[in-house]
């Protein structure tokens, strides 16, 4: 018959709904193969704000891998101004059919925090880190308090 595993199966919304770096983790449309939702980032200067993501989940899942893109505009050397991120865990050469949706969350929530050097689609930006990190800082700052949503409150007690 069919394979069963054609849908992302309920309990890794569950698992990611229950993680504190996201927020609002839905099927968009409901289509249980997109989900949107708000990454909070730790870290300066993007954790004063948070960002709208879309996590797409191919019709073979968990056999191909699903994408990650970035709806609020960020000023982030991994993200192209589409919203594509550098996210080599996701590529068909390092994916694994055991990784969950959370991991690709968590990975993509690392990636905002701590900008690599390696996972460049911006290089423009990446110089700009390395030689005038100041400057980077203020202007990815700036552009969080323009462009970001707000943060929600931490969920009550």
């Amino acid at each position: 018959g069919r394979p069963r595993h054609l849908s992302p199966v309920p309990q890794e919304l569950e698992e990611v709904r229950r993680w504190e770096g996201a927020r609002d983790v839905r099927p968009l449309d409901r289509n249980v193969r997109r989900w949107e939702g708000l990454l909070l980032p730790n870290t300066p200067p993007y954790n004063e704000g948070a960002f709208r993501f879309e996590l797409t989940f191919s019709p073979y899942h968990p056999l191909e891998p699903p994408c990650a893109t970035l709806r609020t505009p960020i000023y982030h050397p991994s993200v192209d101004p589409e919203g594509c991120v550098c996210q080599p865990l996701t590529t068909p050469e390092h994916w694994a059919p055991t990784t969950r949706a959370i991991q690709v969350l968590q990975d993509l929530l690392l990636l905002l925090d701590s900008p690599d050097p390696q996972r460049v689609l911006r290089p423009d930006l990446a110089r700009e880190l390395q030689e005038h990190p100041e400057e980077f800082r203020h202007r990815a700052q700036e552009h969080t308090r323009l462009h970001a949503e707000p943060r929600p409150d931490p969920p009550g007690p």
